[in-house]
């Protein structure tokens, strides 16, 4: 009787084959899939509903049905294949070097996302929020500035000297915020915002009347353009503009993912990340790995500002941020604060800077870009919005697949 009664319930338990599907479209990566399916997906209708020749034909849509159709279709069409075109491959260029140009853009345009995404990144691991990438990335701007053109040097050792001055200038600043948040409690979120704005301020000033200013700028605040021997050096000749920049975002990748996930220092600020009362109990001193937090996180940001001093031959005004401070939030939210994610999210949004210009040549709404990647943030910072809508499931801790990766670990170690 016994052996009867549990016959149907062992015949209900999913098989192995089951768990591990479940397992794979519960997961985040699925997740984060279908969010950039989405947004662009929004970004479509938005193109649609936006194009004239669409907008015509709605008016005999029940008449002649197949033209608002072709017309949508269209519109769709010539939106993203401008965006292809512009940031992966123009297959209508003359010779494969021009037609490979648009990604040597994606890849230059994608280095201080990177970079900046993997300093938000960071300090979110460690339970943070560094609002202050814009503030990080100017005084970056600042500090490599001046050595870049006011500090002749050598070639190599004028870039490096550059690069050092104003990571340094960046992670002071960074390190202001957590040592505020360990002496007095105060709230990084508040702090740098605040700082956001005396370093927008304080470099703009410098720009226009003070040490950062350029003699041929006129009344605007812009700098002097930095020495040739302290540019970075173009990876593939004169003919495109990729530069160092991306190799050092490479390198970039690589420091973040040893430092959070092999290093000492690194388990301490995920512990700290996961409970602090915890890490603080165990021995850690939570206000210092703070100040270390903020320090090292403003690090990655100020390498992303540097690119924009020595990744050009021209003076940089105090936009030169070019909103990366913000969208590097994007990144790391998209990127889940894994190394690998936030590579592949920075040469996603680097391919769309890159092809909007495109988009915009083809009548599309350079706005609609920007939908796209606030719907996809959207639904990344709502896992439960994205399951409802396809109906995914929970994501299994102890699935199969994690299983076998446990075991395998283990057995490596």
């Amino acid at each position: 009787m016994t052996e009867t009664t549990k016959a149907p319930a062992e015949q209900a338990q999913p098989g192995t084959l089951q768990l591990a599907l479940r397992e794979i479209f519960g997961a985040s990566f699925t997740r984060t899939v279908l969010a950039i399916v989405i947004g662009f997906v929004v970004g479509a209708v938005l193109i649609v509903i936006t194009n004239e020749e669409f907008l015509a034909s709605v008016g005999y849509f029940f008449q002649r049905p197949g033209d608002a159709l072709g017309a949508a279709w269209n519109a769709v069409y010539t939106g993203y294949s401008s965006l292809f075109t512009g940031s992966i491959f123009n297959s209508s260029a003359n010779t494969f070097d021009v037609a490979i140009r648009p990604f040597t853009e994606t890849l230059r345009f994608a280095a201080p996302l990177i970079l900046a995404g993997l300093g938000i990144a960071l300090s979110f691991k460690v339970g943070l929020f560094n609002i202050g990438g814009l503030g990080q990335m100017l005084v970056a701007i600042a500090g490599a500035s001046w050595v870049s053109f006011a500090v002749p040097m050598p070639v190599v050792l004028h870039m490096l000297v550059a690069m050092a001055v104003g990571v340094l200038a960046a992670m002071v600043w960074g390190g202001i915020v957590g040592l505020l948040k360990a002496a007095t409690g105060a709230h990084e979120v508040i702090v740098t915002i605040m700082m956001n704005y005396i370093a927008l301020y304080a470099v703009s000033y410098a720009m226009r009347a003070g040490f950062l200013h350029s003699p041929d700028a006129g009344t605007n605040p812009k700098t002097p353009p930095p020495l040739e021997t302290a540019q970075y050096p173009a990876l593939l000749g004169d003919s495109y503009r990729l530069h160092l920049g991306f190799i050092v975002a490479v390198l970039g990748v690589v420091l973040y993912w040893w430092l959070m996930e092999r290093s000492s220092l690194g388990f301490r600020l995920r512990a700290v990340g996961e409970n602090p009362s915890a890490a603080a109990t165990s021995g850690m001193k939570v206000s210092t790995l703070y100040i270390i937090t903020m320090a090292l996180s403003a690090m990655f940001v100020g390498f992303a500002g540097v690119n924009q001093v020595l990744g050009g031959s021209v003076g940089l005004t105090a936009s030169a941020d070019s909103g990366i401070g913000f969208d590097a939030i994007t990144v790391a939210l998209l990127g889940g604060g894994n190394a690998i994610g936030i590579f592949f999210a920075g040469l996603l949004f680097g391919a769309m800077k890159a092809g909007g210009p495109a988009m915009q040549i083809a009548g599309v709404s350079p706005e609609v870009l920007v939908v796209v990647q606030g719907v996809i943030v959207l639904f990344i910072a709502a896992p439960p919005l994205v399951r409802a809508i396809f109906r995914l499931p929970k994501s299994v801790e102890n699935g199969p697949i994690a299983q076998k990766f446990s075991r395998t670990k283990k057995g490596g170690e």
